[in-house]
C-alpha cells in the first residue's frame, strides 16, 4: 500500500538508499529493468547474501518492490516515476561535473554546456 510521506521522510529514505555504493549499484542495474538476486549478484560481482540484504534495505525504504514469481522473487524499482526521478538525478549530477559533457542534446541550462555560460558561472564564484 502506498502512503503519502512528508518531504523530509522521502528525502531521508532516498538518502539512506543511495548512501551505500552497493545499493547505488543495485539501483543503477534495476533502472534498466527488473532483476533477480542471483543475477544481480553475478552482474555486480557480489554475494547473493549481500545483494539480498541490500535489496531488503531498498524495499524497506520503499524504493524497490519484490514480485514473487513461483520460487523466485523479481525486484524492480517500485514506481515508474521513481525510475524517472533517479535517472534525472543521476543525469543532473553527471552534468554538474565540470569535465563531463552534458547528457542532453540541445541543453538550455545556464552554465551547463556553453563556454560563455561556464565563464559567467566561474566569474560569480
Amino acid at each position: 500500500m502506498l502512503t503519502i510521506g512528508s518531504r523530509v521522510d522521502v528525502m531521508t529514505r532516498l538518502g539512506r538508499a543511495m548512501s551505500d555504493p552497493t545499493r547505488s549499484r543495485i539501483l543503477l542495474e534495476l533502472l534498466s529493468g527488473p532483476g533477480y538476486p542471483a543475477r544481480l549478484a553475478d552482474a555486480l560481482d557480489l554475494t547473493r547474501t549481500n545483494v539480498s540484504n541490500h535489496l531488503a534495505c531498498l524495499r524497506g525504504c520503499g524504493i524497490v518492490a519484490a514480485v514473487p514469481e513461483g520460487r523466485s522473487t523479481r525486484y524492480e524499482i517500485a514506481d515508474a516515476h521513481l525510475t524517472r526521478a533517479i535517472t534525472v538525478l543521476v543525469d543532473a549530477v553527471i552534468a554538474f561535473d565540470d569535465d563531463a559533457p552534458c547528457a542532453t542534446d540541445g541543453c538550455t541550462v545556464p552554465g551547463c554546456c556553453s563556454p560563455s555560460d561556464t565563464e559567467t558561472v566561474e566569474a560569480l564564484r
